[in-house]
């Protein structure tokens, strides 16, 4: 299935059905007024659903025009939203051009911070930053969102409880970052509020897509028109069941809580990026220092995960542009 929110001035918004071609979309709030409540109640909602989902595809249903520009984040807000660092061929580039002593069990446990969860930002939603000095980056991302999860649950056990899976976008301020880093404390203010592209879909929709707990898909990034990088899913260092058992290990996690993979980084330098600061690391050890700077306000940025071959992809578009924040009254 897939699904998208409608912004309609409420907290989670009015949930959507949408065709596998991301062309038409039919409401569903009659059998779950939002994307979280029928993860809460997964069990009792999803039979109808699917119902109504396939009746769309089978052209039973008219429904109306998918508008992805009038959509909220699939879930507007979440019970938490935790991002790990999956792929470590980032995490090597970074200690590399930084010269770093190296992280204790690196290649063993992944990391994993704690996001802000109560205020997603939809796909073409402008974002509102307070200062270029800040250091403005995009980070291109997948994420899956889960049942409830067992503390101490394995990998495996970790891995079955997905029921949906995203593209992201997690900004992050630069600047910032080294210094909350050293307190010991984590990110705060170096983490604004996370986009996501408009549709969930659960995991048989990706097909061959959805291995070993990874997405199998291109994540291509633009940057102003111009090609930022595509680098590909599969190369996680740590799958999905391993982060999100990662997250469980000392608690459970509740329904609708979300896990991202971090930036999606591969080993070749062909596949470019999904992130400024990793581009900036790889112009320090390739050329000596860093060329590219960050982004400025009225910069665009454009991200789509695209099947094998070049068709559009099952998320739909991430496409925004950074503008100044407005201080409140």
């Amino acid at each position: 299935m897939k699904f998208a929110t409608l912004q309609d001035r409420t907290l989670d918004g009015r949930l959507l059905l949408v065709s596998r071609d991301l062309t038409r979309c039919v409401e569903a709030g009659d059998l779950a007024p939002s994307l979280l409540y029928a993860l809460r109640h997964w069990n009792d909602v999803e039979a109808g659903l699917r119902e109504r989902y396939d009746a769309l595809n089978a052209g039973q249903l008219a429904g109306q025009p998918f508008e992805p520009r009038l959509c909220a984040a699939p879930l507007p807000r979440s019970p938490q939203w935790c991002d790990g660092s999956a792929f470590l061929n980032h995490a090597h580039l970074m200690a590399q051009a930084f010269d770093t002593p190296p992280i204790p069990d690196l290649d063993t446990i992944p990391l994993m911070y704690q996001g802000a969860s109560d205020d997603f930002l939809g796909p073409h939603d402008k974002v509102p930053l307070p200062s270029e000095a800040d250091g403005i980056d995009f980070e291109g991302e997948f994420g899956v969102i889960v049942d409830a999860v067992a503390m101490a649950s394995t990998p495996a056990e970790a891995l079955a409880s997905v029921r949906l899976v995203v593209q992201l976008n997690d900004w992050s301020l630069r600047a910032m970052g080294p210094r909350e880093m050293r307190t010991g404390f984590g990110f705060l203010q170096a983490k604004p509020s996370t986009s996501f592209a408009p549709v969930a879909v659960t995991p048989d929709e990706l097909g061959n897509a959805w291995q070993d707990g990874r997405v199998h898909l291109q994540l291509e990034v633009e940057w102003n028109g111009e090609r930022f990088g595509q680098p590909h899913g599969g190369e996680m260092s740590f799958g999905f069941g391993d982060l999100i058992a990662h997250a469980a290990r000392t608690r459970r996690l509740t329904p609708g809580t979300i896990i991202g993979t971090g930036t999606v980084s591969n080993a070749s330098r062909a596949a470019g990026s999904a992130c400024i600061a990793e581009r900036r690391v790889i112009e320090i050890i390739d050329q000596g220092a860093a060329r590219t700077g960050f982004m400025r306000f009225g910069d665009k940025v454009r991200m789509e995960a695209r099947w094998p071959g070049g068709g559009h992809g099952p998320f739909g578009v991430i496409e925004q542009q950074v503008v100044r924040a407005e201080r409140a009254a």
